[in-house]
Order: C-alpha cells, then structure tokens, then sequence
C-alpha cells in the first residue's frame, strides 16, 4: 500500500452532539496488481478523524473504489491503520 494522494476537509456538526473536531481525510492508495484491493480506476481510504482534547484517533474508514464510489468492504491490518493514524496526525491542517 502506497499512499500517493489525498484531501482533507474539517466536517461539521450542526447538532453539537459530538465533542471535539471531525476531519474527513480521502486518501488515494496504489496497490500491486496482485493485491485483492487493487482497482484498474485507483482505489481509496475515507477516514474520519476525531480530535478530542488534542487527542487524535480514526473514529471510522472505508475503502472505496476511486471511479466509481463503491464501497469496498475490507479492513486494514492493525500495522496498516497505525500507519494512517500517523499519517492523518502529521498532516491535519
């Protein structure tokens, strides 16, 4: 896996029911043909990122196929997500 690309956005809440901020982060990953997540349109990772009293932490993710939306429905191994959860920490805006 082969982050090359992503977007971040801060999400809002007009409820006021979650505390702390939301982030979306889209983040674009390249496979090896091989790999099951592999899509010939790129493939991609949605993740909301939850700051709480200057803690971060991923509250959810999905992958998806790039072209089309579709969500793909496949989990990342625990080395892969701490790997994101860094990624979203050092580059949060």
């Amino acid at each position: 896996m082969e982050l090359n690309e992503y977007d971040v956005k801060k999400m809002s809440d007009p409820t006021g029911i979650l505390s702390g901020e939301r982030f979306e982060f889209q983040l674009y990953v390249k496979f090896d043909e091989d790999d099951e997540l592999y899509s010939e349109g790129g493939t991609g990772i949605r993740v909301i990122y939850a700051v709480d009293n200057e803690v971060g932490r991923i509250a959810t993710y999905n992958f998806f196929e790039r072209s089309s939306g579709k969500v793909l429905d496949f989990e990342l191994e625990d080395d892969e997500e701490a790997e994101i959860l860094e990624f979203c920490k050092t580059h949060l805006e």
